[in-house]
């Protein structure tokens, strides 16, 4: 009851400008969440508040010399955060400098967001080059910033439509042979040269494009999708993991799954998608 007289007080003798102060806060926070959701920076932060959670027990319980070790751990586990995710701590400040950091959360006229519009564009590109047999490799980057990648291809920096995809992919394109790089919904890159996967396990049948996207998977926090110029199938890659023969409604799922932040963790586990797995045969 003393909590609940106090919480009210506080209620009572709050401002708007306490409401909107908390309003902010909750807005950056949630927002925060779901940039790390699915990612390893999620893995790393729960292990950080496990460290928290055991000094905090230890001190209760009076161990003050385990105490003391993991307020230690602590302090430099948040140094440790802050050196890790540099490069994302840089991009992020970039893109407050610019005016771009809302940019995933503004919405078109018909309701989709700039990551949606990409994944329908992206879709209707695959199903056209699969049915011409147009060999594609397009990266969809996520948390983890792909700009050594991208320095080996071209800048493009636009928005992706159907016809610009066919376009780069045409085969007589000066960029068909490499690989596109899209980030936060646009065209960043194209012509990027990927690293081969070092699985020895992978398929002879499978070529230099599917070797390429298992390998990008492997190294990186991507989704990669595939066109084969041999049999126009339509192939994913994700955590090393190839699954193929997809048609383009398994597609847009997997897409809509592993890049849009609220698809969660159901729609994963019944496609099938699970990050970690070596490649199938």
């Amino acid at each position: 009851m003393d909590f609940w007289e106090k919480y009210w007080l506080y209620v009572k003798n709050g401002s708007i400008t306490d409401l909107i102060d908390i309003i902010i806060i909750a807005f950056i926070i949630y927002h925060l969440l779901r940039f790390l959701r699915n990612t390893s920076a999620e893995r790393l932060v729960k292990g950080i508040l496990i460290l928290m959670v055991a000094q905090i027990v230890a001190s209760t319980a009076h161990l003050n010399t385990i105490s003391y070790v993991m307020g230690r751990i602590n302090n430099l586990s948040w140094m440790a955060l802050l050196i890790v995710f540099q490069p994302e701590l840089r991009r992020l400040l970039e893109q407050i400098g610019m005016g771009h950091v809302t940019k995933l959360l503004v919405r078109r006229e018909n309701g989709e967001t700039e990551i949606d519009f990409a994944i329908s564009q992206t879709v209707l590109a695959c199903e056209s080059m699969s049915w011409s047999k147009t060999g594609a490799l397009m990266v969809f980057e996520r948390n983890e910033r792909l700009d050594d990648i991208m320095k080996t291809g071209t800048r493009i920096d636009a928005e992706p439509s159907a016809e610009l995809i066919k376009n780069v992919f045409y085969p007589k394109s000066p960029l068909h042979d490499g690989a596109m790089i899209l980030r936060d919904g646009r065209i960043h890159s194209a012509g990027c040269v990927l690293p081969l996967s070092k699985n020895l396990n992978l398929s002879r049948d499978l070529g230099t494009r599917h070797r390429s996207a298992v390998g990008m998977s492997e190294n990186a926090d991507v989704v990669v999708v595939v066109v084969s110029e041999e049999t126009g199938t339509i192939s994913v890659a994700i955590g090393g993991m190839l699954k193929r023969q997809l048609d383009a409604e398994t597609l847009r799922e997997i897409l809509v799954a592993e890049l849009v932040p609220d698809a969660g963790e159901k729609k994963k586990k019944r496609l099938g998608i699970l990050s970690g797995k070596k490649a199938k045969k």
